[in-house]
């Protein structure tokens, strides 16, 4: 009996290996009501010592972020955040709070990426659904291991075929030609991440 007889949501699962330090990340993509759900975990050796970042995002049926959860420890550091995005916020604006402090820089983005994980910029790059030879430039809010606030991270994607985007954050900065599986997961993330295995190769 497989899970759609049964009743239960299909659902995509990914694991990568970092190539610029010790460590592993690991996510599922879920199918649920409304919506799609990310849950992953982060395990690697940082500048303070080993890290293990639990995360999730909660994304709307357009890919579009609700809210998003990292808990964990980087070395002696703990780490517990709650991320709401609120579409209607003040003065009926979209708002962005971490752990209820507003968050007022990010504002105007509806996407949210973190700096940990390969895994945050599938939603975007379904969200675009860029044709071959299309460009667009994408800013995020961004959440980088560590911190307790939300940046803006301006970058841009051109897909350069059916499989590679050509990625670039001059802010970081990193430009790197990106791999990518129909299901919208980096397979090959160069100077980061490269994927090892799971069934993320399709489409959800």
């Amino acid at each position: 009996m497989n899970n759609e007889s049964r009743g239960e949501s299909m659902s995509l699962l990914a694991i990568w290996r970092r190539t610029d330090e010790p460590g592993h990340d690991v996510v599922q993509l879920k199918q649920i009501d409304l919506g799609w759900h990310l849950n992953g975990a982060a395990v690697y050796l940082s500048d303070a010592g080993p890290a293990r970042l639990d995360y999730t995002v909660q994304l709307a049926e357009d890919w579009t972020t609700k809210s998003g959860s990292v808990r964990g420890f980087i070395g002696s550091q703990s780490v517990d955040l709650t991320i709401i995005r609120n579409e209607t916020g003040i003065r009926n604006e979209t708002g962005w709070t971490v752990n209820g402090q507003p968050q007022p820089a990010v504002q105007s983005m509806v996407d949210l990426d973190y700096g940990f994980t390969p895994a945050t910029n599938l939603q975007q790059i379904r969200r675009m659904n860029l044709k071959v030879g299309d460009k667009a430039d994408f800013p995020v809010a961004w959440l980088v291991a560590g911190a307790s606030s939300l940046v803006v991270l301006q970058q841009s994607y051109h897909r350069v075929s059916e499989t590679e985007y050509t990625y670039e954050a001059p802010t970081v900065p990193y430009r790197a030609t990106l791999l990518i599986s129909e299901a919208g997961f980096a397979q090959d993330y160069p100077d980061g991440w490269v994927f090892e295995t799971g069934n993320a190769g399709g489409a959800l």
